[in-house]
């Protein structure tokens, strides 16, 4: 699928001339699973639905609820209009506990190309979903393979009851992309909080207003699950993920992962790592990272992060806020401060912000940003690099840059960095 195919999808204008089928063959009465299809029960318009008025669920925290929640998935998918979706899922207070993997979304019809499936709560931890499968190994609470675009999840608590489940797991070839979630919250341990798979798109995801809590093995948006991709080319299209008034206070773990490249912002928030890992990964040991971005070779046009207003608090050695291989691409911190602990005796030592740097960069500048411990910077090699590194107007508050500040591999030059009108305490 081309771009140009796949923003005509994005905005439902192409969908059914792609397919050949028509509106009629996704109404309820004319799809051939009709009959299973469970009906709302009291629902005042077709297009608004209840879980517990209208497929009744308890939200007592103890039954099972799995079965509501696939009945109202499964009618809202049974009303799409030319592939359009037509349904509105409310979640009212309660605790509602979930077994069944794929039981809140379970797109498993790539070739019914969806758009648009709103889940709607009363609030960030008044409408609670617990997720408890009996396994946790490959179990996702919602699965989207190739099928919806624009999905919004507002006023909802999600947490995990079996300590290594997963939230959300996206596939796309170009049929997965444009996720909202608005007042949400994260709360458990988790593997993956949304692992992202496949080629092109996958892309155009918002969090506004949310709070990852909780704990993450891996991590709570990680990109390239699997590599299942038909084409490994591809599968650097990880674009545009926003994040805005965040509150990411969670226990351990990583918090963005991309290995495969990524387009991403996260503006204003409070970022905090509250304690360590029970136990070293085999690939980040005790560390937890905010922003982990492995692999230097991607697309020029998946290198980019941009950091601001941000308050970050490093309570520890093992709390990393970024650490970045791409040998290219741009990295921006504006208005960031991480001094929150820098009268702490282990805060001289920190190396929280990390980089590779190579020819091409990747370009990084820190603006009006307070900073503690040093920056490592490692290179590839090359011994004289270009000026891809910038402070400017940045408070250093553990070390002057001539005597420490930047943490260089043995014999590396620091000409790659420039210092502008810095401020050193004394």
């Amino acid at each position: 699928m081309t771009d140009v195919d796949r923003r005509k999808l994005l905005y439902g204008g192409a969908a059914a001339a792609l397919t050949g089928i028509g509106a009629a063959a996704y109404t309820a009465a004319d799809t051939p699973a009709a009959e299973a299809v469970r009906q709302p029960r009291s629902a005042t318009h077709p297009g608004v639905v209840d879980v517990v008025a209208d497929f009744g669920a308890k939200g007592d925290g103890t039954t099972d609820d799995s079965r509501a929640f696939a009945d109202a998935y499964r009618y809202a998918e049974s009303r799409l209009d030319d592939h359009t979706g037509r349904t509105v899922i409310d979640v009212p207070p309660g605790k509602y506990l979930i077994t069944e993997p794929g039981a809140l979304l379970d797109g498993d019809d790539p070739r019914n190309a969806a758009n648009g499936l709103r889940f709607r709560g009363a609030g960030l931890r008044i409408s609670e979903i617990v997720f408890a499968p009996e396994k946790p190994d490959g179990a996702f609470l919602c699965r989207n393979d190739d099928m919806w675009q624009n999905i919004a999840f507002e006023g909802l608590r999600f947490t995990s009851g079996t300590p290594g489940a997963s939230f959300f797991s996206s596939y796309s070839t170009g049929g997965a992309a444009n996720y909202r979630f608005t007042d949400c919250e994260w709360m458990g341990e988790w593997e993956y909080g949304i692992a992202l798979d496949g080629t092109n798109t996958n892309s155009e995801m918002r969090w506004e207003a949310c709070r990852v809590g909780g704990a993450y093995r891996r991590a709570f948006l990680y990109s390239g699950l699997s590599k299942r991709s038909e084409n490994p080319e591809q599968q650097d299209q990880f674009l545009n993920y926003w994040f805005t008034d965040m509150n990411v206070t969670y226990e351990w773990g990583n918090f963005l992962e991309f290995p495969y490249g990524g387009s991403v912002t996260c503006r204003a928030g409070s970022y905090i790592v509250t304690g360590r890992r029970p136990s070293p990964h085999p690939d980040y040991g005790y560390e937890s990272a905010f922003f982990r971005f492995p692999r230097k070779q991607h697309f020029s046009s998946v290198q980019r992060f941009h950091a601001e207003d941000i308050r970050f608090e490093l309570r520890g050695p093992d709390t990393v806020v970024i650490d970045c291989e791409w040998g290219g691409g741009t990295v921006h911190f504006n208005d960031c401060d991480d001094t929150a602990n820098a009268f702490k005796s282990f805060a001289p030592g920190l190396r929280a912000h990390r980089y590779t740097l190579g020819p091409r960069g990747p370009l990084v500048r820190y603006d009006s940003c307070q900073l503690t411990g040093a920056h490592r910077y490692r290179t590839d090699g090359t011994s004289q690099l270009p000026t891809t590194v910038r402070y400017d107007m940045c408070l250093l508050a553990s070390h002057a840059p001539e005597s420490g500040f930047l943490a260089l591999d043995e014999g590396q030059d620091s000409g790659f960095a420039r210092f502008v009108d810095c401020v050193i305490p004394t």
